[in-house]
């Protein structure tokens, strides 16, 4: 079992650097009620975070569990692949649904909750059992593939695509390019408006 002493945890960095932007942007979705406007483009920046981060952990992170951890790693990320898909279903239908509805707060505050829940376990739990067996060295190399990988992976929620791989990341890098053309029609906060969010 390779240690980490020196408590360098380049992996376990960047996975809850992602989890703090999404509270920050469901912060700024909550602060905007009543802009269906604003609301709208920071709903389509947690999403659109939200779906390249659990793609990026479940072709990256949860392998990396699995092979390092044995059977405890591979119940730790079924368990976590389970929340991915809760998560996702609950996104898939608001993009069915009007920004600024009553539904629409109800199911992303019902994903958030879901989330929030995942993430607390990943980061209290399942990341340093992980990086107790990684080499820092192994921790830099995976989290740099991690955020290499979010830059490929779909930008929207996929419930009925896998979420292991091979078949995910197949079926991922096929969906990539139609969620990068949608994503040119949609609207995301703009950059005066971040800077405001001190994001």
């Amino acid at each position: 079992m390779a240690t980490n002493p020196e408590n360098k945890t380049p992996l376990t960095d960047a996975i809850t650097h992602d989890h703090r932007e999404m509270y920050a942007y469901y912060q700024q979705f909550k602060q905007n009620k009543g802009n269906t406007d604003a609301q709208g483009r920071w709903a389509h920046q947690l999403m659109w975070e939200i779906a390249r981060h659990a793609v990026g952990e479940e072709i990256i992170v949860y392998p990396l569990m699995e092979k390092q951890l044995g059977e405890e790693g591979t119940k730790l990320a079924d368990q976590d692949r389970n929340d991915h898909q809760t998560v996702k279903e609950l996104l898939a239908k608001l993009e069915t649904l009007q920004v600024g509805t009553a539904e629409f707060d109800s199911i992303l505050e019902r994903a958030m909750a879901t989330l929030h829940k995942h993430n607390d376990s990943e980061e209290q739990n399942d990341l340093p059992r992980l990086e107790m067996v990684l080499h820092p060295d192994h921790s830099k190399e995976a989290a740099a593939q991690f955020r290499r990988t979010k830059h490929f992976v779909p930008t929207r929620p996929h419930p009925m695509a896998p979420n292991k791989p091979p078949y995910e990341t197949l079926v991922g890098f096929m969906a990539a390019p139609i969620d990068k053309l949608k994503d040119l029609f949609t609207t995301f906060p703009t950059e005066e408006m971040k800077k405001e969010a001190g994001l």
